[in-house]
Parts: structure tokens; sequence; C-alpha cells
């Protein structure tokens, strides 16, 4: 399975809503298997369809070196808390800068299994960040557009002296 390039922010590919992928399909599973690597190649947490310029709607999450990865096609966010919590959150498009970022507590999330087979987890802490992040991702909202200007601002700044660097 090839590592696949990633986009870099500010791409434009990063704000499109991709449509949902249609399941099963040897494709979507060989996307998924791409992307898994990538992950692991770039030691990221979450990694979606979009990141690396397809136009589908999966992503791939492992939230440690020891923790199983789990690929979830056609996630939906289906109920969300009041509740909320703060989790530093970045991205694979910006690498070197990170920020605090105020979410839901506690989710549900409806999605399909690479067999097409339809599921629904109920997510909390650090699981719930990272689907609302990635769910985001492919709804074309990059997660900088959960931050306050100012914050988005300043991240932005720091962003451009990283990339220098």
């Amino acid at each position: 399975m090839p590592v696949l390039s990633l986009l870099r922010y500010p791409d434009p590919r990063l704000r499109q809503a991709v449509p949902p992928a249609a399941l099963p399909d040897p494709a979507v599973s060989t996307a998924a298997a791409d992307l898994a690597e990538t992950l692991a190649a770039h030691g990221a947490i979450g990694l979606t369809g979009p990141h690396a310029g397809l136009s589908l709607r999966i992503t791939v999450i492992r939230l440690g070196p020891a923790e199983p990865l789990v690929t979830y096609v056609n996630p939906a966010l289906v109920w969300a808390s009041s509740e909320t919590a703060r989790h530093r959150e970045g991205s694979v498009a910006m690498p070197g800068v990170d920020e605090e970022v105020e979410r839901p507590a506690r989710v549900r999330v409806r999605f399909q299994d690479l067999d097409g087979t339809e599921r629904q987890i109920a997510a909390e802490g650090f699981l719930a960040a990272c689907l609302q992040h990635e769910i985001d991702q492919l709804d074309g909202l990059f997660w900088t557009e959960r931050l306050s200007r100012l914050k988005r601002d300043r991240l932005l700044k720091r962003f451009g002296k990283v990339g220098r660097g």
C-alpha cells in the first residue's frame, strides 16, 4: 500500500464537502488501506480522504500506537451533548501548530464499515473530539473555523512562521 501525498493548508480541496461513498467497493477498501498506511507514516491520529486529495467520505482513526485502527465510511454525527470539553487539535495539513478547540463532550456517530454494514457508536473524551474533527473535515469545515477569529489569526501567523522555518 502506498503512502499518499497530503494536501497542505490552504489548499481549497480541504474546504470541500465530499459525497457519500458507495459500498461495498474495492476502490474504497484500497483507499482505506492507503490512508491507514499514510496515517502511520505521518504519526497522525486521524486522516480523511480529503487530506490526501481523495473525494471519499472516509476517515481512519488510531488514538495511539497500542490502539486499534478504525475505519469509518460515511460517518455522520447523529447526536451531541450540550456539555462541552476542550482538546488540543491540529492537522497533518498544518504541521507544527495546534490549538485548544471546544466541542461537545459526548457524541453518537453513525457510519458504515468497509462491507457497507451500518454501525453506530457513542464516544466521549478524546475519541469524541477526533470523530467531530474528522467529520467536520469531510463536511468541508477545516478545524481552524472552530476557533475564535483572534485565535485563528494568531494560529495562522504561527503557521506562516513554522512553514518558513
